[in-house]
């Protein structure tokens, strides 16, 4: 219409013609205003999901500090704490007066000034030899060979700790086996190749298979689960980490899928209480007879919708709304139950009233997702034991994050399931206040140490 009327000269249009040409040019305007304004608007980690990481920074210029460097008057000194039973003691003693040059070993000590030193010996590794006696029976003539103990079998080149040790360093710490065989020889003077450390870490992935799967157990029947996924790389394709969180436990997925049938194969026939996810699609079918929607997600949502149509009124009264809610769960236990309930129904009443609001243009996506969802955005004001987000899921896979940047693609599939075995296990062991560490030492096996202090023919 606009690209015919224009062939034409104004002398030619009519006046209805020309008000209706200049009323479409009018809207033409508004909506590339509308969508060059949309480009400008930057995507920050407060209005998507982008990390914090990504976020632009600008050089902060150099405050000059007026006030004197240093602890303020009256701050008590912060000093590193003695250790009650240390293994080497030297004394100091005065032998004589270095003014008069009277001996001094007789006197008692006014004052004693203890300090300490702390160090690591020379790491060392312990090594056990076998020696399998085999003998020729006189009688019958067959060769019979001695029986070697539990924790000393031929299969095994090192001890629990050890490869605990490697384990952890690979999978907490994102060290790569080639600079694990250099630290191991550095460090610990342990002479060991990348496929022997690539060998510890898949028997330490089947060790804890069996306790990773009755962790998923206990999930899968808790009555309030959390799911998430991030993306990860496998054979140099895109898989996805997928995490399960109940309680106090927590159980890793590793799949090439990122739909429901995740989900459906991990929950089997069991069904949840509470499901407390994202607005991700599979999520919200997730068998569960109610479903919670990560409120922090709907707060970034709404904030980039703010920073958008910041004249939008409806979107900081959501926003704001939201807030109070969280804030409202969090001093539930400093409440009366009366006072608590009443305020839940002023949040109730006026998230009906703004869920009544019409609008048009952007945002309107927003407002049929919280009509559609009603049910499900403030579920954890009636539930003590209902998040108003699933953080525990993000915090659970912000290890794999890392490890992902560090380390890259997992190359082998029993790699990314060792790495999701070794997560369920360790993280759940560390929720429940339990040393990571140990509890791998404990899964890998019969300790070899013992050995130590038995005679060579015990």
């Amino acid at each position: 219409m606009i690209a015919e009327t224009v062939k034409r000269t104004t002398a030619e249009l009519t006046r209805e013609e020309l008000i209706v040409l200049v009323n479409e040019l009018t809207n033409r305007v508004r909506e590339l205003e509308e969508k060059l304004r949309l480009k400008r608007t930057p995507t920050t980690s407060k209005n998507s999901s982008q990390p914090p990481s990504r976020d632009f920074k600008s050089d902060k210029k150099k405050r000059k500090r007026n006030r004197k460097k240093g602890a303020k008057n009256g701050h008590e000194k912060q000093e590193r704490a003695l250790v009650e039973n240390p293994d080497k003691v030297f004394y100091a003693l005065v032998d004589n007066c270095q003014s008069c040059h009277v001996n001094l070993l007789d006197q008692v000590p006014v004052q004693i000034i203890r300090r300490q030193i702390s160090e690591l010996p020379e790491i060392k590794p312990v090594v056990i030899e076998t020696q399998q006696y085999e003998v020729l029976c006189p009688c019958c003539g067959e060769v019979q060979r001695g029986k070697l103990p539990e924790g000393l079998e031929a299969w095994r080149y090192f001890g629990p700790r050890l490869e605990a040790t490697v384990t952890m360093l690979h999978h907490e710490h994102h060290v790569g086996f080639e600079r694990l065989v250099g630290l191991c020889s550095e460090i610990f003077n342990l002479p060991l190749s990348e496929g022997g450390a690539v060998s510890i870490v898949k028997r330490a992935g089947k060790a804890v298979l069996g306790e990773a799967e009755k962790i998923g157990e206990k999930v899968r029947h808790g009555k309030v689960v959390g799911s998430d996924e991030t993306h990860a790389r496998v054979h140099g394709i895109n898989w996805w980490q997928w995490v399960f969180v109940s309680e106090n436990c927590e159980y890793h997925l590793m799949m090439p899928s990122r739909g429901y049938d995740v989900i459906e194969t991990f929950m089997r026939d069991c069904e949840a209480e509470v499901w407390v996810c994202d607005c991700w699609k599979p999520q919200l079918n997730a068998p569960a007879k109610m479903c919670q929607i990560c409120l922090a997600h709907q707060i970034r949502n709404l904030q980039s919708l703010i920073e958008k149509r910041p004249h939008l009124a409806w979107a900081k009264e959501m926003q704001a709304l939201f807030r109070k809610a969280i804030h409202l769960g969090n001093r539930r236990a400093q409440m009366t139950a009366r006072g608590y309930q009443r305020q839940v129904t002023i949040i109730e009443k006026k998230l009906d009233q703004l869920l009544k609001r019409r609008f048009s243009g952007l945002g309107t996506n927003l407002l049929d997702r919280y009509r559609k969802r009603r049910d499900s955005l403030l579920i954890f004001l009636d539930r003590t034991d209902v998040p108003a987000d699933n953080n525990a899921c993000e915090r659970a896979l912000r290890p794999s994050v890392v490890h992902r940047k560090v380390m890259g693609s997992f190359r082998s599939d029993w790699g990314a399931q060792t790495y999701a075995a070794l997560a369920t296990v360790l993280n759940t062991a560390k929720r429940n206040g339990e040393n990571a560490f140990q509890k791998l030492v404990q899964l890998m096996g019969t300790p070899v140490l013992p050995f130590l202090l038995q005679p060579d023919f015990a």
